[in-house]
C-alpha cells in the first residue's frame, strides 16, 4: 500500500512512470498532510489555562480532522485501484463492441475518488477556518499553512475529475458531477484564501 511507503519511496514512485500514485493520489496526500498541520493547531491548544474556553471546540475539531485525515489517506489507495480497470479500458481493441461500455463505467468509476478527495479536503477547510480563528496564535502560521495545501489539494483532484468527465459519452452526468466539483472550488477556495490573508495580516 502506497501509504505503507516512506516518503522518499512514495516521492520517487510518483516521479517514475508508473501509472499511480498520479494527480489524485499526491493530491489525497496533501490534503492529509494539510488537515494534519490543523490537527497540530489543536495539539497546541488543548490544555493551555488562556484557551480553556474553547477547549471543548477544538477537541470535537480534532476528532473530526482525524475522521478527515484517515479518509485522505484511504484514498491515495482508492485512487490507484479506481485507476486500474481504465488503463486497461483504453487497451482494448477499439473494434471491440464492448469497449465504449467497459470504458464509460470505468471513467465513472475513476470520477470517485478524486470527486471524494474534493469533499474532504473542502471539509478540511472549513475545520481549518476554526483551528486558525480559535486555536493558539503560537501556531496561527501553520492553521494558513493547512488551508493552501488543502485548497491545492482541493484544486489539484478537482482536474482529475475534469479529465475523466472531458470524455464521458454521458454528458449529463459530466454535467452534475462537473457542477459538483465546482461547488466546493468556488465555495472552499474562498474560505482559504481568506484565512491566508488573515494569517498573513496577522504575521506581516
Amino acid at each position: 500500500m502506497f501509504v505503507d511507503k516512506s516518503v522518499k519511496d512514495f516521492v520517487s514512485e510518483a516521479a517514475s512512470s508508473a501509472p499511480v500514485p498520479g494527480g489524485g493520489g499526491v493530491s489525497a496526500l496533501v490534503g492529509a498532510l494539510g488537515i494534519a498541520l490543523g490537527n497540530m493547531v489543536g495539539e497546541l491548544t488543548v490544555g493551555k489555562a488562556k484557551y480553556a474556553d474553547v477547549e471543548e471546540n477544538i477537541l470535537t475539531l480534532m476528532g473530526e480532522a482525524g475522521r478527515i485525515q484517515d479518509e485522505l489517506l484511504a484514498l491515495i489507495e482508492e485512487d490507484a485501484i479506481a485507476f486500474e480497470p481504465l488503463a486497461k479500458a483504453y487497451g482494448i481493441p477499439k473494434d471491440d463492441p464492448e469497449r465504449a461500455e467497459i470504458l464509460e463505467k470505468a471513467t465513472k468509476d475513476a470520477c470517485k475518488p478524486p470527486l471524494a478527495i474534493v469533499k474532504a479536503c473542502a471539509a478540511a477547510i472549513n475545520l481549518i477556518s476554526e483551528f486558525a480563528a480559535k486555536g493558539s496564535r503560537l501556531a496561527v502560521s501553520d492553521a494558513g499553512c493547512a488551508a493552501v495545501l488543502c485548497k491545492a489539494a482541493m484544486q489539484a483532484a478537482a482536474l482529475n475529475v475534469y479529465i475523466n468527465t472531458r470524455s464521458m459519452k454521458d454528458r449529463a452526468y459530466a454535467a452534475k458531477l462537473n457542477a459538483e466539483t465546482e461547488s466546493y472550488i468556488s465555495e472552499c477556495s474562498r474560505i482559504a484564501d481568506a484565512i491566508y490573508l488573515e494569517v498573513k495580516d496577522s504575521l506581516v
